[in-house]
């Protein structure tokens, strides 16, 4: 599952937008791994970023670089943004992997003729370099910042106070709503219950915590998060919760925020 933060939410129309077009291709400077049932299947310094979509891109690996796995062909095509992509199933040792991945035709964006696009969950792990990278590749284009603020937060739902926060950390990521992470001796953990989700999010890592919050008016599922061992980038909102603040009533600085809007 992935952070809601991140998906399937959409760039907020309020906020610094995407400025790369769907079938948008550009080199990836970095070398770029893919493992699969215990063992590597691809490994390359030639990788290309293709945008199917603006928000972010995805990889596309040089066939000749998927070395530890057998692509076949399922017989399927389609027609994308940056051109036609034939379906393949992944065969890694005596385990298929159907639908897996996408080969780019001829008629595709220039430089990804002879690539191949997996999907994301078809390998069960990916790095750029040597760290790994979850839910979908970092945009190129995208910034997400983390900065101490002496903003005061305060957090309200249906009339109860979920958190009041005399300073933050916002996160301020391109084309997403900024969102406020708050100290937890600030936040009222009596109105608030753990829940199991985890969740990923390829700039700020894996998280930790999740809760729903119970109120008179009924029970918000999985409200807030926290990433206690973010990405080395996002150091700064380790240990402080999250609040999803489409759903809450958020007060910075004494101002009610409208709530953001999703496209």
């Amino acid at each position: 599952m992935t952070d809601p933060a991140q998906h399937p939410e959409r760039p907020a129309p309020n906020y610094p937008g995407t400025l790369v077009p769907a079938g948008h291709v550009e080199p990836v400077p970095r070398r770029i791994r893919g493992f699969a049932g215990g063992r590597p299947v691809l490994d390359t310094r030639r990788a290309r970023y293709v945008w199917e979509w603006p928000p972010y891109p995805q990889f596309s690996i040089p066939v000749a670089d998927v070395t530890g796995g057998e692509l076949v062909d399922e017989g399927h095509e389609e027609k994308r943004a940056p051109g036609t992509a034939r379906r393949h199933a992944l065969r890694v040792g005596e385990e298929l992997r159907p639908g897996a991945a996408w080969v780019w035709a001829d008629d595709a964006s220039e430089g990804l003729a002879g690539t191949v696009r997996f999907e994301w969950a078809a390998l069960d792990a990916w790095f750029e370099e040597d760290e790994q990278v979850f839910v979908h590749p970092r945009s190129p284009y995208a910034r997400v910042d983390a900065l101490r603020s002496s903003s005061h937060v305060r957090v309200g739902l249906d009339g109860l106070t979920l958190a009041d926060a005399p300073s933050c950390v916002p996160v301020f990521e391109t084309g997403l709503p900024t969102r406020y992470y708050l100290d937890r001796v600030y936040v009222d953990f009596t109105l608030l219950t753990p829940s199991d989700t985890v969740t990923a999010c390829p700039y700020k890592g894996t998280t930790s915590g999740y809760w729903s919050v119970r109120t008179p008016h009924g029970t918000q599922r999985d409200l807030a998060w926290a990433y206690d061992f973010p990405t080395r980038q996002l150091a700064p909102i380790a240990g402080l919760v999250c609040f999803y603040n489409e759903r809450v009533d958020l007060y910075v600085d004494g101002e009610l925020l409208p709530r953001p809007e999703r496209r």
